[in-house]
């Protein structure tokens, strides 16, 4: 007993579902670069795109949201270093944490995604210290202490 068919029989493959290629997207068609920024509690994800200078942080003006001159002046500091000020939209969405701790947070995302955009800003921001992440948490409570560190007090009578 052989396997082959009959030579009477037409045997004809299955028809192959067609293959759908899933959409890649196309290099380039993206405007924006993405960057991650973080601080204590605080996580910013800024996205940048050539533009006109806008800077949103979570729907607001930059200045409505950080209401601190320094603080102001802190989160526009990877653009000044890149001479980037007018020519990028800045949008970010900032989330835990205080003010001070979202400035440094937008600070490092802002740089980061400077970096993506154009790779030879890494030196510049690198040298002005933007692209160091501050890894510096609040220590802890432990039981048996009135905080991280401090003691209750010791009284010896």
């Amino acid at each position: 007993m052989t396997d082959a068919p009959a030579p009477d029989m037409q045997v004809t493959p299955p028809a192959a579902a067609p293959a759908v290629a899933p959409k890649k997207p196309v290099l380039g068609s993206n405007p924006y670069h993405w960057g991650t920024g973080r601080r204590k509690t605080a996580v910013a994800r800024v996205r940048i795109k050539p533009g006109s200078g806008l800077f949103k942080v979570n729907d607001r003006e930059v200045d409505e949201f950080f209401k601190v001159g320094e603080n102001r002046t802190a989160v526009r500091t990877p653009l000044n270093v890149t001479d980037t000020l007018k020519t990028m939209d800045v949008f970010v969405n900032v989330r835990g944490g205080g003010i001070h701790g979202q400035t440094d947070a937008v600070v490092l995302g802002l740089a980061r995604a400077l970096v993506k955009a154009n790779a030879d800003y890494e030196a510049k921001l690198r040298e002005s210290n933007l692209l160091t992440r501050d890894s510096r948490k609040v220590e802890r409570k432990k039981y048996g202490q009135s905080g991280a560190r401090k003691r209750f007090q010791y009284s010896k009578r």
